[in-house]
């Protein structure tokens, strides 16, 4: 047993699981802003422009309207087509997939940018021509050379 919760601390404390934990958490806190954009600032607009109070409730159908007792007390639920509800979630998974393709766009780029300023750093700079011959050198071909002459 030991070992078991062992391995499973070592696997909890990689750093690409604890990055997934806080991505997972941040994830879940920006859906909430997203939702509470949606439902409480554009549904009540967009149900403005179409005569209700809020959206999500001006454009559901009721197909069927709920049955009362005599006590007032829901006896069936109404049953409701959902176009409120539906725009709602549509245009809460727009908002949320148009940020995070504007995190991706930008994460690629910065990727993009540090890899080319990677390849400049390790191209070799240009071979530097060759030294001049030493004195040495000079005398040592200039006698080949003469001897080649004879």
């Amino acid at each position: 047993m030991k070992k078991f919760f062992g391995e499973f601390k070592a696997f909890i404390m990689r750093g690409n699981v604890l990055d997934m934990a806080v991505g997972v958490i941040i994830a879940t806190a920006f859906g909430k802003i997203t939702t509470s954009l949606v439902n409480d600032v554009l549904m009540p607009v967009i149900g403005y422009i179409f005569g209700g109070a809020n959206a999500t409730d001006a454009l559901n159908i009721t197909l069927k309207a709920a049955e009362l007792d005599a006590e007032g007390n829901i006896v069936t639920p109404a049953s409701v087509l959902g176009f409120g509800t539906l725009l709602s979630a549509v245009i809460d998974f727009i908002i949320v997939a148009f940020i995070i393709f504007c995190i991706v766009k930008a994460f690629n780029k910065a990727r993009t940018v540090a890899e080319r300023k990677k390849k400049e750093e390790e191209q070799p700079e240009e071979e530097a021509a060759p030294p001049e011959p030493t004195k040495e050198e000079l005398l040592l071909t200039e006698i080949r050379d003469l001897l080649s002459q004879k």
